[in-house]
């Protein structure tokens, strides 16, 4: 019993530490944007995505959050930055054929270097945690990467069953992004409700944190996008539709509501 208590205490010691960590690197922010590529979007966020930021995009299955994560990498390639798309579910043939759709050939950007796919199982995630470090961290400072993508974390939040365990994974996470000195963007798959996440975890320790939404409009529905909080940053209180089409998502230029209004 002493040393199940002794353990927990090292626990709760090492979250208070390592959220302190966060916090005092969630502070250092420069100014500097960070272009998202999302159509008609960096005009609501004063630019885009502040630089070394940790942004979160949650909603429900099929609403298009790979779709923003890849546009997001595909604007840093443009400007000849290095980026990492880490997922935890997609293979790598199929995910490139997916993007050619939406006229973005990730095979010609990885034969520059610009681009590297990685698939990593989240019990890697978990294990590079505690070694501290680990793959995704060689390549991004051998490579020089200034964009990652995480898709998703949803099957990482899965591997741990206890909150505590769960919220110092996260916590960890966070940490390690941050040190990184990269512009991240994590998804998440989960049916958001207004405002809310369920991990109150996350939503504290994202920089940012965008919602996708699948609204029921008369008959049908509407995909609608809405930034729920983005540290250092003015940015509008609306929600606005969206579309996916041949170069990804495309946001319309006037809002649909204000966020208490729906």
């Amino acid at each position: 019993m002493v040393k199940k208590i002794g353990k927990a205490l090292k626990k709760v010691k090492r979250v208070v530490k390592i959220s302190k960590k966060v916090s005092r690197k969630s502070v250092k922010k420069s100014g500097e944007r960070v272009a998202t590529g999302v159509l008609n979007f960096d005009g609501l966020i004063e630019g885009g995505f502040e630089k070394d930021s940790t942004n979160l995009v949650a909603g429900g299955s099929g609403l298009g959050k790979t779709i923003f994560a890849t546009q997001f990498l595909i604007e840093g390639m443009k400007r000849g930055e290095k980026c990492l798309y880490v997922t935890f579910e997609e293979k790598k043939e199929q995910f490139f054929e997916n993007m050619i759709e939406f006229g973005w050939n990730l095979a010609e950007y990885e034969k520059k270097g610009l681009f590297t796919f990685l698939e990593y199982s989240p019990v890697k995630v978990k294990t590079m945690l505690e070694e501290g470090g680990g793959e995704i961290e060689s390549i991004i400072l051998r490579k020089k990467v200034s964009r990652i993508v995480i898709d998703s974390i949803t099957s990482f939040e899965l591997l741990f069953k206890d909150e505590l365990e769960k919220r110092e994974a996260s916590l960890a996470l966070f940490g390690m992004i941050r040190g990184w000195d990269c512009t991240s963007l994590l998804t998440l798959e989960e049916s958001v409700q207004e405002g809310k996440l369920a991990s109150r975890t996350l939503e504290f320790e994202s920089d940012s944190i965008i919602f996708m939404y699948f609204t029921r409009v008369g008959n049908g529905r509407e995909r609608r996008i809405e930034v729920i909080k983005m540290r250092g940053t003015k940015h509008t209180p609306y929600l606005y539709n969206f579309e996916i089409g041949k170069g990804g998502i495309l946001l319309g230029k006037k809002p649909v509501s204000f966020r208490k209004g729906v």
